[in-house]
């Protein structure tokens, strides 16, 4: 197995999983160990002989509950925590083959782009103390062109030492960013071109951008230009350059394709309102069977062509998720049911939930107030009773109208801040405490008016 793919993450039991999961999602105990039993089966398959784990399909999830419970939130923390590509894509959105739509295989397409540019920001993570090092040497030859091979040799030796006590004078400058004022002049790119897009059946992006690599002139390129810029702005672009000239796409290429291909996470949302065998009823008669069959192949394992390379999808990791309020599981196509084995149903969020919500969780609504307003010399102070007020309301509004769960903390948290934000920059600098007097006076009567708080809250 490609060494490439390995990561921390195949260091992490599923009891580990679970807790760092626990540290951004409230509750969902089962779809946590769903997902932390999938994702280490996937790091166990890595080790297996080559003939053996070619064998062993990935156990794909179907979440089944609410909207704003926690099913994209435990996903995408899945991908952050492995450095796994991931894509989330609404299966609403695509369209059976022939109709105007969206073409299934550009999931893949899409994840492969995800993930070379997950591997080109590591790549360069890695070469940026060499790019750094590269780039001073430029600029220390652009403040003091170096000498010519003639000059070096009838320099006398007294010269040259005089050459080199300058440059690293200019270099220990430099590095204390003494001279990022001076103004130099650099070669720049010119990258300007009108982009255009063709469509066809193999994928509109692929096309477009092989002809603008292919004919760079017919696109518009031109060749670099001398620029003038302050030598601060000039050393971040040559030490962008230098990364990108030190990147070797051809192995980035060949990286992301092994990670896509092992480690990818492909988020199907929305996959209830494809459930079905009836015809979708609006402009064509495009039948949502017909589009349960159009992404069979590629969650069964299939290749997709990509201007990186082929992609096998066989081992790529498909978690759907819906909330099955008209549609059930059952009425997929019985090939779809059968690729997702593992059931996890998500519970509604109960006002206890709601108060955790708001003050557990690492990015919790409460310390990111809290955050944002420090910048402004505020020290925001919420009280356990406001905290509670805002989690009731929650559920109130929720219950009497679209459940929308965990979502419904943001428009409400938004309107108790809303005055402390716009008025924060002429307040003087001090505490400022919200309790549930305050929170009642700035949601009361949105909620008392029925008709209002469906289009404020």
């Amino acid at each position: 197995m490609s060494e490439a793919v390995i990561n921390k993450g195949d260091e992490l039991t599923p009891k580990e999983i679970v807790k760092e999961l626990d540290k951004y999602i409230i509750g969902q105990k089962n779809a946590k160990k769903s997902v932390s039993v999938a994702l280490r089966n996937r790091f166990r398959r890595q080790k297996l002989p080559a003939d053996i784990a070619d064998d062993i399909i990935p156990k794909n999830i179907l979440m089944i509950g609410p909207t704003g419970v926690g099913k994209t939130e435990i996903a995408r923390r899945l991908a952050k925590l492995t450095r796994s590509p991931f894509l989330k894509v609404e299966a609403s959105k695509f369209t059976e083959v022939g109709y105007v739509g969206r073409d299934v295989e550009s999931i893949v397409r899409d994840l492969v782009r995800i993930a070379v540019d997950l591997v080109k920001a590591e790549k360069m993570v890695e070469n940026k103390e060499k790019a750094r090092r590269n780039t001073e040497e430029k600029i220390l030859s652009i403040l003091l062109p170096p000498k010519t091979i003639k000059e070096t040799v009838d320099a006398a030796a007294s010269d040259v030492d005089s050459f080199q006590e300058s440059r690293e004078k200019l270099r220990k400058l430099l590095r204390m960013e003494k001279l990022n004022d001076r103004v130099i002049e650099v070669e720049v790119k010119s990258n300007s071109f009108t982009p255009f897009e063709i469509f066809s059946a193999s994928g509109v992006e692929e096309i477009g951008i092989q002809i603008s690599e292919m004919m760079p002139n017919l696109m518009g390129a031109k060749g670099p230009k001398k620029r003038k810029m302050p030598l601060g702005e000039a050393f971040e672009y040559m030490m962008m350059e230098e990364q990108n000239r030190l990147l070797d796409m051809e192995q980035v290429a060949k990286t992301a394709i092994a990670r896509t291909e092992q480690m990818g996470i492909v988020f199907l949302d929305e996959i209830d309102k494809i459930a079905g065998r009836e015809s979708g009823g609006h402009g064509p008669m495009v039948s949502r069977e017909g589009v349960q069959r159009d992404l069979l192949p590629v969650i069964e394992g299939t290749t997709v062509n990509t201007k990186y390379g082929m992609v096998k999808t066989d081992h790529i990791l498909f978690i759907g998720a819906g909330a099955f309020h008209v549609a059930k599981p059952s009425d997929m196509i019985p090939e779809l049911q059968g690729r997702f084995p593992i059931r996890v149903e998500l519970e509604s969020l109960s006002k206890a939930d709601f108060i955790r919500i708001l003050t557990e969780p690492k990015n919790a609504l409460v310390k990111q107030y809290q955050n944002l307003l420090s910048t402004e010399g505020l020290d925001i102070q919420f009280s356990a009773d406001a905290i509670e007020e805002i989690a009731t309301m929650a559920v109130e509004i929720n219950t009497s109208s679209e459940n929308i769960g965990a979502r419904r903390l943001h428009t409400i948290m938004e309107k108790v801040m809303e005055d402390i934000s716009y008025e924060a920059s002429d307040l003087e600098n001090g505490q400022v405490k919200i309790d549930r007097a305050y929170v009642i006076k700035k949601i009361k009567d949105i909620i008392k008016d029925g008709d209002l708080s469906k289009y404020i809250l």
